[in-house]
């Protein structure tokens, strides 16, 4: 098929281009980096893994003359006026960016066209989309982690899709895993009386009690007009019993106090804090808030400290119907966290039971992945998604600049739109990772190159799981029309069409979660009419 796939160890990302003032910090990056596509390259054209906290910047070195001063050919002139926002200008060839996990914006999406509607296109994110299923990268033997870059052709001339994948370790044996002190922080206002809201957490809530181990604690606060801690940081041991009973006092209030209730949850966390455990908020709600603070960046202040001082992880859950998603992207991504959505009871024991206990541990604090394209080879890029996680590209090595926490057994895939000059040929790209040990905060990076034959086979020909990326974020791209600040991506479907790849992927994966993204876009080509 025609594609390369290089695999070394890597972290991840959090990036927005510079723009037009990269012009000088071009010229003395050139210098920094000369050699950095050629030395110390394994036979593959992969780089050795580097675990050094310094090293050169991982863009290829510029020749004279090369990407600097005037834009040219397709990067100016009517070209720049329809794409212009999202494909990078000369001479800014790199992209940076925090990881992501989130998948929220996808669950959202599913329930919204499931009830017969179109989600608002802003809450549209791809890269949720396309995080949302499963990848079949190699995973590293240890912490860090593994890259995978492949690409294929569109049916746009000149124009591919590159695929730069990221994981972490295969989870652990449940009983190798650090303990867990979870606060549990849960939405009692009286939006959250509707079904499948409160009553969907407390259920899931309950057997997770029971799946968690005696080693563990849990707290919980909730909050409605107020905020009340109802079960302090409780070892569970025998204590399980205690918990099921809070849990079961839960009922619908009134509105909804949600800066009163992460400000109390994040203080409950502090107070019962456990060394050498995983120390997590994890926030239940429907994010309509309407008392109180509401502003995401105002409540991320008023728990600052505690959040620094201490690495409280915040993982934010979605129910219900009318879902303030705005506000609880904002708050898991500044908060050193993600987001997830649940419709139905099967997905919140999913959640609870399933992803939350396996995935309690940290392999990675402040990731981040910067993408360096040759621009020998790269006419024009753009970065699918991330527009929330965009990151300086200066800021790559700045370790004060948050990035992405990752969890073992998980993927991270960044999709980008690469149009490539005429007869490019040799190096297309370096991707690196960068982070931090959750423990020890020692930064590591490793980076991996790809080649332009990475990209001569057609996409539609490429492997099953590639194909499943493409039309997740096809999909995510079909469903933000509308809103001009996003241009069509290039080779995109309508929808009946990438109806009819999904269900051939979904027949040849046997992938329930490609079954249901086929029953997705037959709902959007209904609510579409």
């Amino acid at each position: 098929m025609g594609k390369d796939h290089i695999r070394t160890a890597a972290v991840t990302t959090r990036g927005r281009r510079l723009r037009g003032t990269l012009l000088a910090l071009t010229a003395a990056g050139a210098m920094l980096l000369t050699g950095c596509g050629g030395s110390g390259s394994n036979s593959d054209g992969s780089n050795k893994s580097r675990n050094d906290a310094t090293g050169p910047l991982p863009a290829p070195a510029y020749p004279s003359g090369s990407a600097q001063g005037e834009q040219d050919g397709e990067q100016s002139g009517e070209q720049q006026d329809d794409e212009g926002r999202e494909f990078a200008p000369s001479p800014d060839y790199l992209s940076t960016f925090a990881l992501d996990v989130d998948t929220a914006s996808y669950g959202y999406a599913k329930r919204t066209l499931a009830d017969g509607a179109m989600p608002d296109p802003s809450t549209v994110r791809p890269e949720e989309f396309v995080n949302s299923f499963r990848q079949d990268y190699e995973r590293p033997d240890g912490n860090g982690f593994s890259v995978t870059v492949d690409g294929a052709r569109t049916e746009d001339e000149d124009w591919s899709l590159l695929r730069v994948g990221l994981a972490t370790r295969a989870d652990e044996q449940d009983g190798e895993r650090p303990p867990a002190a979870l606060t549990f922080v849960v939405d009692i206002s009286g939006s959250m009386a509707e079904p499948g809201r409160l009553d969907l957490a407390k259920d899931s809530l309950g057997v997770m009690t029971d799946r968690l181990r005696d080693d563990d604690s849990v707290a919980l606060v909730t909050f409605s007009d107020e905020a009340e801690t109802v079960l302090p940081m409780t070892r569970l041991g025998d204590d399980r019993g205690r918990v099921h009973y809070a849990i079961d006092s839960l009922e619908p209030q009134s509105s909804t106090n949600l800066g009163a209730g992460v400000e109390t949850g994040y203080a409950t966390a502090t107070e019962g804090l456990r060394e050498g455990a995983t120390n997590r908020v994890v926030l239940v709600s429907d994010a309509l808030a309407n008392t109180g603070d509401t502003d995401a960046d105002t409540i991320l202040e008023r728990i600052d400290d505690n959040r620094r001082e201490h690495g409280i992880t915040l993982f934010g859950v979605g129910v219900g119907s009318d879902y303030g998603d705005a506000l609880m992207e904002r708050l898991a991504d500044k908060g050193d966290g993600h987001t997830t959505y649940v419709s139905d009871f099967e997905e919140a024991r999913k959640v609870f039971c399933e992803e939350l206990p396996q995935n309690i541990d940290l392999t990675a604090r402040d990731a981040k992945a910067q993408v360096a394209f040759d621009p020998e080879t790269v006419e024009q890029f753009r970065l699918i998604g991330y527009d929330n996680r965009q990151v300086a590209d200066e800021d790559f090595r700045n370790d004060q600049v948050d990035g992405g926490e990752i969890g073992p057994g998980h993927t991270v895939t960044a999709l980008y739109a690469v149009r490539t000059k005429p007869g490019a040929s040799g190096h297309l790209a370096t991707a690196s990772v960068r982070w931090q040990d959750p423990d020890t905060r020692t930064p590591h990076e490793e980076s991996g190159q790809v080649e332009a034959t990475a990209l001569e086979g057609s996409l539609w020909n490429s492997s099953d799981r590639f194909q499943v990326t493409a039309v997740a974020a096809y999909f995510a791209d079909a469903l933000r029309q509308g809103d001009d600040r996003w241009p069509r991506l290039p080779g995109s479907l309508p929808l009946t069409e990438l109806k009819s790849r999904a269900d051939e992927l979904a027949t040849s994966t046997e992938d329930k979660a490609v079954r249901e993204l086929a029953d997705a876009i037959e709902s959007a080509t209904r609510a579409e009419r």
